[in-house]
């Protein structure tokens, strides 16, 4: 056995709610890793419409790595949003043109650059994340969780804005888990340790 098949857009039989998300992406500024999933109660077609502010001339990607988990509402804002904040006036004259169109000459808006998700990250419900933001491996955002600034490997978040609940796991096991990286092993020896990954012994992963 090898798993479900990475290439399939509907994993679970007769249930269009819950996507391998990488299947279904049609914006190339949007990259997904394997195995990556997106549940939705409505349509997984909604996953692109949540990805918000993602202007072509942002030049901004939305990366999220492999074995991902994302709830149904999750958001994810990127640099189109942003305004300016150290002018007088938030306000964005420059795109309503007739004769503001030189209000932004000389300046540029912020642009925090990618905004980055880990390997096996679980994202909960209706969870927010703003542009520029990493997320590293391993780590929750809970439910109605606004992300604002980077997440360590292994942490567990929530609240608005996000702050830190608490670590997975000691420091130590993060760094091994860190370095063993399972999900860039191949798909034959993941379903041999399938009942390991889902243990909470390193040791038997090593």
């Amino acid at each position: 056995m090898t798993g479900p098949d990475k290439h399939s857009k509907f994993p679970l039989e007769n249930y269009d709610k819950l996507c391998f998300l990488k299947n279904i992406i049609k914006n190339p500024n949007i990259i997904v890793g394997d195995y990556t999933y997106y549940d939705d109660f409505e349509n997984v077609e909604n996953f692109e419409k949540n990805v918000k502010y993602h202007f072509d001339f942002s030049g901004d990607k939305l990366i999220i790595g492999k074995f991902c988990m994302i709830a149904s509402g999750v958001k994810f804002i990127m640099n189109g949003a942003n305004h300016l904040t150290d002018s007088i006036s938030t306000f964005p004259f420059a795109i309503f043109g007739n004769g503001w169109e030189k209000a932004m000459e000389g300046k540029t808006y912020p642009h925090k650059g990618d905004l980055v998700i880990g390997n096996d990250v679980w994202i909960g419900h209706n969870a927010t994340i703003m542009a520029g933001v990493n997320i590293g491996d391993g780590a929750i955002i809970a439910t109605n969780a606004t992300v604002v600034k980077d997440v360590a490997p292994y942490t567990v978040v929530g609240g608005n804005p996000a702050t830190e609940i608490k670590k997975r796991f000691p420091q130590e096991t993060i760094e091994k888990l860190l370095k063993l990286q399972w999900w860039n092993w191949d798909i034959e020896k993941i379903t041999k340790n399938v009942q390991h990954l889902t243990g909470n012994s390193i040791e038997s992963l090593l």
